[in-house]
């Protein structure tokens, strides 16, 4: 398949990504040119990965300037990728189920490192049964200068530790940075995010002072709905 049609097959996808960045950059989870958004795709044509630019605002993406990646890390067109392709890549090779990645800069995540997280595990303790459902732990990854490969160690290794629990991560928080979030498709990554976001302003709000749900509770969601709560 030539590069033009097999553009044209992937802009279904494309347009997904560039709706996503609409609605968060509308809603203010990302700014200016911050925050990248990746699908992982398999087509009987194509196994690989669509990513946005580097340095394009996620509120005037266009689907045919997306970068297309390929199963080994190489761009066949598009503009150049954001430069977390590296890190997008390791999470969907660690996270089987993964299909979509959702970086931002979301204020309220972002202002609870400044802050002081609630602990290295889990930056926010379980204070509402929604988001034990849908976030879970969301562990924290040290500070390192964006892009560095450090972070995809972390990160790699925090999602393996978490599957030894038994847990399975939807997102990890990159110190003064923001999140990055996974999820099986890009409506179910943002819903993460957005979940996770509202926590961090819940909690602050309240300034950092609310008595998480006891053992118990946790218990009884994860016998109902199968979500288990470690850090």
């Amino acid at each position: 398949m030539s590069y033009p049609d097999l553009a044209q097959e992937l802009l279904p996808f494309a347009q997904q990504i560039a709706t996503t960045g609409s609605s968060l950059h509308a809603r203010g989870y990302v700014h200016g040119t911050t925050g990248n958004i990746s699908v992982r795709v398999q087509t009987s044509s194509f196994n690989g990965y669509l990513i946005t630019p580097t340095d394009a605002s996620l509120g005037t993406l266009d689907p045919l300037r997306m970068a297309a990646i390929d199963s080994q890390g190489n761009q066949i067109f598009g503009d150049r990728a954001s430069k977390t392709i590296a890190l997008h890549r390791a999470i969907y090779d660690a996270q089987a189920q993964a299909k979509a990645v959702i970086h931002t800069h979301s204020h309220h995540l972002v202002l609870l490192t400044l802050l002081g997280v609630w602990k290295a595990g889990s930056i926010l303790p379980p204070i509402t049964p929604y988001q034990v459902m849908k976030v879970g732990p969301v562990p924290l990854i040290g500070y390192a200068v964006p892009g560095h490969e450090s972070v995809v160690r972390d990160v790699v290794e925090r999602i393996q530790g978490m599957q030894a629990k038994g847990v399975t991560l939807r997102a990890v928080m990159c110190d003064r940075l923001g999140p990055q979030v996974w999820h099986q498709d890009l409506s179910s990554a943002m819903a993460t995010l957005e979940e996770l976001e509202q926590t961090a302003r819940l909690w602050i709000d309240a300034k950092c002072n609310v008595q998480p749900l006891a053992r118990s509770q946790l218990d009884a969601l994860r016998e109902r709905f199968g979500c288990v709560w470690a850090d």
